[in-house]
């Protein structure tokens, strides 16, 4: 099969190519998914598990890529929840070949059902960014009708959904971003959007939860910017400082087969659309890895 691999860490580009490997392997409580659109992140050749398995041993070359949908072509032993010919979508675990391949080992709690009238495209792009903001917005900051979420980054492909789930929830939303990203806000529900570049941060006003996707010194403006007993999520990295009384939060996404089906349901019925602005074939994902898109850059393989 052809897959997109990187070989060498010390070397520039890291050996990125495609490549054709064997077919891979069905573990057990595995399935092999035939795999029609892929997304993948820019950082991914800098994560230590695109280098070594859990027990620190190298496997290379390795898949990157770790977001798919596709169609359910193998079960490995033991394996139940799908079945042969179900089309699927779901996130790949980090320590493993990823999604970057025309198939892909995964395990079957990672995947749910896609939709029969939902594009491929869409489920891939929804993957990392819909559990994204799911676990943020419910699982640490519990959001919910009444309260008011700061979303930085609204404009891009984790804080558009974040947005269209918080309006959902009826919040009250404002988002933070470019000034190009204010129209595409406005259009996903935000109340009041600040421009980062010319507005000041601290005129949001007490909110009761930040998502954070920038870090750094915005990060620790807005936790200043946080009620009594509200909450800080943070994807970027860990907290440097915490609210007086409140909480703050760095996680890193993980699989849920029930959170993706509550997004495929909402895919399905228009109450959610992913942030797609660039497709791309298997053949040029090497090159797409350099690209700068706003939203997801997704690739496809069938």
């Amino acid at each position: 099969m052809r897959a997109i691999t990187v070989r060498d860490r010390e070397v520039e580009g890291y050996g990125l190519s495609l490549t054709e490997l064997p077919y891979p392997d069905a573990a057990e409580n595995d399935v092999i998914v035939q795999v029609h659109a892929a997304g993948f992140l820019r950082g991914e050749p800098e994560w230590p598990g695109t280098w070594t398995d859990r027990a620190g041993r190298d496997r290379t070359p390795s898949v990157l890529g770790h977001e798919l949908s596709g169609v359910v072509v193998e079960l490995g032993y033991g394996t139940t929840g799908v079945t042969v010919g179900q089309r699927v979508f779901g996130l790949t675990d980090w320590r493993r070949n990823g999604s970057l391949a025309e198939y892909a080992a995964v395990e079957a709690r990672n995947l749910a059902p896609l939709p029969a009238d939902v594009d491929h495209t869409a489920g891939a792009a929804l993957v990392m960014p819909g559990l994204t903001a799911w676990q943020a917005l419910y699982d640490h900051a519990h959001l919910h009708t009444g309260q008011t979420v700061l979303i930085h980054g609204a404009g891009g492909s984790v804080g558009s959904v974040a947005v269209q789930l918080a309006r959902e929830t009826g919040a009250r939303i404002i988002g933070t971003g470019r000034a190009s990203d204010r129209d595409l806000a406005g259009t996903l529900g935000v109340h009041e959007f600040l421009d980062l570049d010319s507005d000041r941060l601290e005129d949001a006003g007490e909110v009761d939860v930040v998502l954070d996707v920038i870090g750094g010194e915005v990060r620790d403006r807005s936790t200043t910017l946080l009620r009594p007993g509200g909450t800080l999520v943070t994807v970027a990295d860990p907290p440097t400082i915490h609210p007086r009384d409140g909480r703050a939060f760095f996680f890193v996404v993980e699989p849920n087969r029930e959170q993706l089906a509550q997004l495929a349901a909402r895919l399905r019925d228009g109450r959610l659309t992913p942030l797609v602005t660039a497709v791309r074939d298997l053949a040029a994902a090497p090159a797409a890895f350099a690209e700068r898109t706003r939203g997801r850059l997704i690739i496809t393989v069938k």
